[in-house]
């Protein structure tokens, strides 16, 4: 809440009359102009609360006509009617007069929006623009003077503009902007940083027209109306221009980029004719008007939108009080006006909750007015938000608004009321009374025995005896902030604190140095104080002794906290071991977190509402504390680590504490400990009708009360304060402070989760009571385990069992309700159920709390599962009331009023038999019923073929013996229990009639049980048929046992029976019908079993179709099924198409790689170029899938084919048959069996190259060739004379390596001979392949090597492309090296070469 404090202005002469008023747009400064029949005009300046700046006074003999600050300099130019104009500057007062331009009367004086230049115009229609200055100091003579022949009436001038983007410039840049480019380049024009000044303005002249001048000065006819101009506007959004004429018409110019300017709308203001008219601008598109009406008008420009606002009498305003003048604060979104009766009406805009500002029409709420006196001319927000400056006629009055002081201290509670006025209520006496002041309160301060008030200049401090309060000091003090301790009072003063006595005499100092700053923040809490200073450093002094002692050493929180910008507020616990601080960050906006300085480990830590996290200890994180900022804060009066702030949601965190009723309030509670950090420990609404937290002082929250809202308020201490119990302490506001420690402990150590001290902390206490409220509190944490404990000591068993039953739950919420709705707090139960959407347990919840019409409701919205239920249980409740007339309609609604509407009526037989009547057939059958027992069969007859119930007419119709009759209704409505009672009836003596009326009720299995037993096959067929598969299996088994497999197929094919056709199917063989057996084959086919199938095929001699099938749907083909298929030599089938078959089977085996198999058929099909053929398709199978080569071994030796034996053969010399000896025996074994000599001896070649090439062992090679030319020799010549070649050939090598042999083994004998024939050796023609010439020269450099020899020029020429180091060893090889000086890693490469392939001996290195 807040209030006006009205400062009268010191004026230098009280009988001068003001008539215009300004603020400067950044500084608290009031420029007034006044005129004086004996002095002529005067201009002054006033500072915020009316102090005269006695050097900034100027008097001219004329009367000043217009007034205009700089918009950033302490500058002001003053118009005068005789064409002067000065320059008047603040605070030095010096004047400068600007060169005489205008001779008439000054109607212009405009600053453009940075003040570099000013433009000032005359009567006569003379224009002139100056240039100013950065320091607000006239440049030299006026730039430009134009004539207009007319009367300037209004100026303004063009918006400033926004700077280059320098950032999206170079982006465009990188794209390839060659106008971005330009603006890089020194070519280009200059870049312009930041915003730029408007230098183009608009001229009105009183003849309608609209002058534009650019920046250069040259001034061009923009546009022109009707008569002259009274406002020129410019909005910025759409870039028009809005004119207003005297005769307020409203016209609207949209500015084209060349200058030109085009009207878009015309229109006439409404106002009352013959006043002046008070005309207001917002930046939001609204026009705003006052012209001696009762009301204000209100024009949306932007929406084509207007109404009206008006005065209210409930309010205090009287009945035909006119509005003269309006002004808008944009900051505060406050519309004010002034009333001829002396009063200022103040509108706040109000934003509706769920929308934003712009979306919708702005609503209005107006305030109580503030009361002047005289008649208000002229209304002007100032620079501070929170300044008015008003002129009503006699005097002008600067309107200070203030927030209502308000503080607690040891059970005594002040809060103001008025300028002068507090109210003091004394909560340990329950006494209250008012103080009235004789200065204007800016503060207040309480103690036990004292209230301290101040306004800035003078300290008053009152001492309460009893009821009366008794002023003991008054002295003058210029200290803003006051705090109080015992008998000491604390104030500031530039870089030091004062304690004084309650008459002001300075008892200490505590100094402060110029890097600690001045202090501005106080804060007493028990014997400790804090101060805060403008540099944001702290210090604590503890107050225990006679004089103040620094309790710990200054701290700089810049230091600490990033981006802090000024302290707004600093408390201190009562133990002085911690400081709880707010702070306003560097762009001015309060920070959202609470600092925390622990004054002994000397850390700060911090708690941010924005995210609900602090940054040390436990979180019991809710949404409802996120995304909000801190506006109070406050640590308890005696309890150190409880601590209590109010938050505001961030959107709302620049409203004013005056508003702050408007915003969704929380107050949050947290514990504040060195071991455990912050722990949250409560977070709920601010109460309603509540202004402010005032204080915490266990077990109460104290609150300032909203104004005419304390009746209201059913806890509320008579005027201003109320108390609220904290939510641990429901219950036990009176209780001893052992109780409330004990609770309090308890509280605490649950909020960290040590449930071994909580007990502890209250295991002494045996009041039920505790323990109730405790069980309340475990409702709030949701600690179930804790309200086990607590029940148990209660004693409540009822409510123990019901929180057992209730653990079946899953959600948590549910198990909470039950416990919160055995305490008696349904409220919170109800919510608990909402908040998990349990509605089924909220309806259950309203039922047993008698809360029909919700539950219903929720049933209805939200459980309609349920809703008949519902319904049902509400028409039980009002029964059992005795409204019976809507219990029965909601027994209809439940559908139960067919049993239970007669039930209730039983006794009224008459009221009964009317609702029967009226109901019609939704009851008859139970009438009929009723009729029936009490043997009215007639009736009941009526009232049963009412109700269509054709089984209790067949019934009656059987016991009275009218079969016939009862045969009619069966027949005709066809109604299964009719009909089935009917047959029953007839079982006992007309068979057929019962399988009749068993048929027409559609129960076949009793029609097919009545045929079996009497023989009636030809019905049992027909009605296995309509019956389900059951029956129809004990039909087709019936049928079974009688040997008639046809008819059985027929059920066991109508049922889709694979089991019963597959039984039936097991005693079907080749003797069976061949059709009925390509039917059951065709059957399974088309049901996907086709195995069954393509036996019943092969059983019928379908043998193509039968492998047509199994090739389509690859189905194996085994051995047996293959034998099956196989036709011995009989007349039923021809050699030809026997062969055919035989061959397609083989075909089909092939495919599916069963080539054992396929030959086998192949055999028997007598085509042995197939067998071949298909023998070499195998073996490649086999070899591709690296198939085992004994069983293709075992394969060869089974068929006994010389074919067969050849291709194993070649087979088997594609493996690695040099390492298996097995093979090797096998592959000659197969050769000699498949009678092929050359084919061997080539094998034998083959051997005899590979124990030359892979080991030098030449005489297993000579072995080898030798068995090679003994099979060649026996090998039949068909080639004409080439196998005579080939074994000359071979006997060729068979010599060379004979030779060779014997060289190797007389070495060792006589080595000089080996070496004589080793070297005729190399003599021999065509002596490689057979002996290899490295082998021959790698035995005569192992010779040499061994005598020491190592000239090997004589080798190289001899062996021009070998590598010796293939043929001769390592250690002759190490040898050459060292004696010819090759170095080892050289020699590692001296014979690989690979080039296309090849191996070449490089003997380059010899």
């Amino acid at each position: 809440m807040a209030v006006y404090f009205d400062h009268r202005i010191e004026a230098p002469d009280s009988s001068d009359v003001p008539f215009q008023l300004t603020w400067h747009s950044s500084l608290p400064i009031l420029a007034v102009a006044s005129s004086s029949p004996a002095t002529g005009g005067k201009v002054d300046l006033y500072l915020q609360q009316g102090e005269h700046v006695e050097s900034c006074h100027v008097v001219r003999p004329h009367q000043p006509t217009g007034l205009r600050w700089h918009p950033t300099k302490p500058v002001l130019a003053v118009g005068w009617d005789n064409g002067e104009v000065v320059l008047l500057t603040h605070p030095s007062g010096d004047q400068t007069v600007l060169p005489g331009v205008h001779t008439t009367t000054i109607k212009l004086l405009e600053w453009s929006s940075f003040g570099s230049r000013l433009v000032t115009g005359d009567e006569s229609g003379a224009l002139a623009v100056w240039k100013v200055d950065a320091r607000g100091r006239l440049h030299g003579n006026h730039l430009v003077k134009h004539e207009y022949k007319k009367p300037l009436t209004c100026c303004i001038f063009r918006p400033s503009t926004p700077g280059d983007d320098v950032a999206m410039l170079a982006r465009a840049s990188v794209r390839g902007d060659e106008r971005a480019l330009d603006k890089f380049s020194w070519k280009g024009a200059p870049l312009k940083m930041g915003p730029q000044e408007g230098l183009g303005f608009f001229i009105c002249t009183a003849d309608g027209k609209v002058h534009s001048v650019d920046e250069y000065c040259k001034t061009s006819v923009l546009l022109s109306v009707e008569g002259s101009i009274k406002k020129l506007l410019y909005i910025e959004k759409t870039e028009a221009l809005a004119v207003i004429t005297e005769n307020l018409m409203l016209s609207q110019y949209a500015l084209g980029p060349e200058g030109g300017a085009q009207e878009i709308m015309k229109g006439k203001l409404s106002s009352k004719s013959g006043q002046n008219v008070d005309v207001v601008w917002t930046e939001d598109g609204l026009l705003i008007t006052a012209s001696g009406e009762q009301v204000i008008r209100l024009w949306d420009l932007e929406r084509d939108d207007n109404y009206v606002l008006s005065l209210d009498e409930t309010l205090g305003y009287e009945r035909g009080e006119m509005i003269n003048c309006v002004s808008y604060c944009a900051g505060k979104e406050i519309l004010a006006a002034g009333t001829t009766n002396g009063r200022i009406a103040m509108w706040r805009m109000v934003v509706q909750s769920g929308s934003s500002r712009g979306d919708t029409k702005p609503q209005w709420k107006l305030q109580t007015p503030t009361e002047i006196g005289g008649n208000v001319t002229q209304l002007q927000w100032g620079s501070n938000l929170n300044l008015l400056a008003a002129n009503n006629s006699n005097t002008v009055l600067i309107l200070c608004e203030h927030v209502m002081s308000a503080h607690f201290s040891h059970q005594v509670a002040a809060v103001q009321l008025s300028p002068t006025q507090l109210n003091i209520t004394q909560f340990h006496t329950g006494l209250h009374f008012s103080l009235q002041s004789d200065i204007h309160v800016r503060g207040v301060c309480v103690t036990k025995d004292s209230v301290t008030v101040w306004n800035g200049k003078q300290v008053t401090v009152y001492e309460l005896s009893g009821t009366s309060l008794r002023n003991t000091g008054s002295f003058p003090c210029d200290s803003h902030m006051v705090a109080v301790h015992g008998e000491n009072l604390y104030t500031v003063e530039p870089n030091r604190v004062q304690i004084r006595t309650p008459q002001g005499t300075v008892k200490q100092l505590l100094t402060f140095s110029k890097a600690e700053g001045n202090p501005v923040l106080l804060n007493v809490r028990q014997s400790y104080l804090v101060v805060g200073t403008d540099t944001a450093n702290i210090r604590v002094f503890d107050l225990s002794r006679r004089d103040a002692k620094a309790h710990c050493s200054t701290k700089n929180l810049a230091d600490q906290i990033p981006n802090l910008g000024a302290l707004r507020s600093v408390k201190c616990n009562a133990n002085g071991s911690q400081v709880s601080i707010l702070i306003s960050q560097v762009n001015g906006r309060p920070d959202h977190k609470v600092y925390f300085y622990d004054v002994e480990m000397d850390t700060v830590t911090h708690f941010d509402f924005f995210t609900g996290r602090p940054t040390s200890g436990i979180s019991q994180q809710e949404e409802s504390e996120n995304g909000r900022s801190p506006v109070s804060h406050f640590w308890d009066e005696s309890e150190p680590r409880l601590f209590v702030c109010e938050t505001v949601p961030v959107s709302s965190e620049s409203i004013l504490n005056s508003s702050l009723d408007m915003v969704d309030v929380l107050v949050v509670t947290l514990f504040c400990t060195q071991e455990h950090g912050l722990l949250l420990q409560d977070c709920s609404p601010r109460p309603p009708g509540m202004q402010a937290l005032l204080a915490l002082d266990v077990p109460y929250y104290y609150y300032s009360c909203k104004v005419r809202t304390e009746s209201t308020l059913p806890v509320c201490v008579p005027h201003m304060v109320s108390r609220k119990a904290l939510r641990d302490f429901v219950g036990l506001e009176n209780c001893e402070k052992a109780t409330r420690d004990a609770m309090l402990n308890f509280s605490f150590y649950l909020t960290i989760g040590d449930m071994d001290e909580a007990f502890k902390s209250i295991k002494l206490i045996k009041s039920k009571a505790v323990w109730e409220n405790m069980a309340r509190m475990c409702v709030k944490t949701r600690r179930l385990d804790v309200a086990r404990v607590c029940l148990g000591n209660m004693g409540n068993a009822r409510a123990a069992k019901a929180l057992k039953e209730a653990e079946a739950e899953p959600e948590p919420e549910t198990q909470v309700a039950m416990l919160a709705i055995q305490l008696g707090m349904l409220e919170d139960a109800e919510n608990l159920y909402k908040s998990c959407q349990r509605y089924d347990l909220l309806n259950n919840f309203y039922q047993a709390s008698g809360n029909w019409q919700q539950a219903l409701e929720t049933a209805e919205v939200h459980d309609r599962i349920h809703l008949r239920a519902t319904y049902y249980s509400y028409a039980k409740y009002l029964e059992s009331m005795g409204d019976k007339t809507l219990a029965l309609t909601y027994y209809e609604k439940s559908d139960t009023h067919r049993v239970e509407v007669p039930r209730m009526l039983q006794d009224d037989t008459s009221s009964l038999e009317i609702y029967v009547n009226k109901m019609k057939d939704n009851i008859y059958k139970w009438w009929a019923q009723y009729l029936e027992s009490q043997a009215d069969l007639d009736s009941a007859l009526h009232f049963y073929e009412c109700a269509q119930d054709y089984l209790s007419l067949v019934r009656i119709f059987c016991y009275r013996g009218d079969i016939q009759k009862a045969s009619e209704i069966a027949n005709n409505t066809g109604d299964r229990a009719a009909s089935y009672h009917l047959a029953r009836h007839y079982e006992g003596h007309d068979i057929k009639q019962a399988v009749h009326f068993y048929t027409r009720a559609q129960a076949y299995n009793n029609a097919i049980r009545l045929c079996k037993e009497n023989g009636l096959d030809d019905q049992l067929m027909n009605l296995a048929l309509l019956s389900n598969p059951e029956d129809m299996m004990e039909a087709a088994c019936y049928y079974e046992e009688k040997v008639d497999f046809q008819l059985a197929l027929e059920l066991a094919f109508a049922t889709q029976q694979f089991g019963a056709l597959e039984m039936i199917a097991e005693d079907l063989n080749e003797s069976s019908d061949p059709a009925l057996l390509a039917r059951c084959s065709d059957f399974f086919s088309t049901h996907s079993k086709y195995e069954k199938s393509v036996e019943l095929l092969v059983a019928a001699k379908k043998y193509h179709e039968a492998l047509e099938l199994c090739v389509t749907q690859n189905l194996t083909i085994t051995e047996d099924l293959a034998e099956r298929m196989t036709v011995p030599d009989s007349k039923d089938m021809s050699e030809e198409a026997r062969k055919e078959l035989l061959e397609r089977i083989a075909d089909c085996c092939m495919r599916q790689g069963n080539y054992h198999l396929a030959t086998k058929k192949y055999t028997q099909a007598g085509n042995k170029l197939k067998v071949i053929i298909r023998l070499c398709v195998m073996l490649l199978h086999w070899k591709r899938n690296n198939c085992d080569t004994e069983k293709i071994v075992f394969f060869a030796n089974v068929s006994r084919q010389k074919e067969l034996f050849i291709l194993a053969a070649n087979y088997l010399q594609s493996l690695d048959w040099r390492k298996d000896p097995d093979i090797l025996k096998t592959i000659i074994g197969f050769y000699t069996k498949g009678r092929a000599p050359d084919l061997l001896a080539g094998f034998y070649e083959a051997c005899a190259q590979v124990e030359i090439d892979d080991y030098q062992n030449y005489e297993k090679a000579l072995d080898a060739l030798t068995e090679a030319s003994k099979c060649l020799s026996k090998a039949k010549d068909a080639s004409s004379g080439q196998q005579e070649v080939r074994l000359a050939d071979l006997q060729h090598k068979i010599a060379l390596i004979r030779k060779f042999v014997h060289i190797r083994s007389l070495y060792s004998e006589d080595a000089s001979e080996a070496v004589q024939l080793c070297e005729a050796l190399l003599e021999e023609p065509e002596l490689d392949p057979a002996v290899r010439i490295g082998d021959v020269f790698g035995f005569l450099i192992e010779h040499h090597c061994q005598q020491g020899n190592f000239q090997l020029v004589t080798l190289q020429k001899l062996l021009p492309s070998q590598n010796v180091s293939y043929y001769i060893s390592q250690a002759s090889l190490v040898a050459l090296q060292k004696e010819l000086g090759i170095p080892m890693d050289r020699s590692d490469n001296i014979h690989i070469s690979k080039e296309e392939d090849e191996v070449e001996e490089d003997l380059n290195m010899f």
